[in-house]
């Protein structure tokens, strides 16, 4: 079974920048495409970025673009987002996901996604 542990949430300063990890553990991460979405309170939650097994596919949403970038270690089955230039409006519980895929791309659907860590808490203050 696949288990998504994520950290590195916090409390941070507008211009501030953080850094998400989230680890993958009980099968292998290269097998699966892997994503970081964010929920805000009393808003859907949203894609902020996507990457594909081999992390040469990125996909990165138009909010965040300029500012967010996702990549992944294999090696440390682990994926990260780096979140420079924060603004308040980045607040929100971001969650990452993993899907086992065949194929070679990223996957932006969050209905794509069985597996879901717990969510970490990112805080910008103005």
């Amino acid at each position: 079974q696949v288990q998504l542990v994520e950290s590195g949430g916090g409390l941070v300063q507008a211009g501030g920048s953080l850094t998400l990890s989230c680890a993958l553990s009980g099968r292998t991460a290269s097998n699966y495409a892997m994503g970081w979405f964010r929920q805000a309170p009393g808003k859907e939650r949203a894609i902020v970025a996507a990457i594909s097994r081999d992390g040469f596919r990125l996909y990165v949403a138009d909010s965040v673009k300029g500012r967010f970038t996702i990549s992944r270690d294999n090696i440390q089955n682990t994926a990260y987002l780096h979140m420079n230039s924060l603004k308040p409006e980045d607040t929100a519980v971001y969650y990452c996901a993993a899907v086992n895929r065949v194929g070679i791309d990223y996957e932006r659907r969050s209905s794509a996604y069985p597996y879901w860590g717990q969510g970490t808490q990112v805080a910008v203050s103005s």
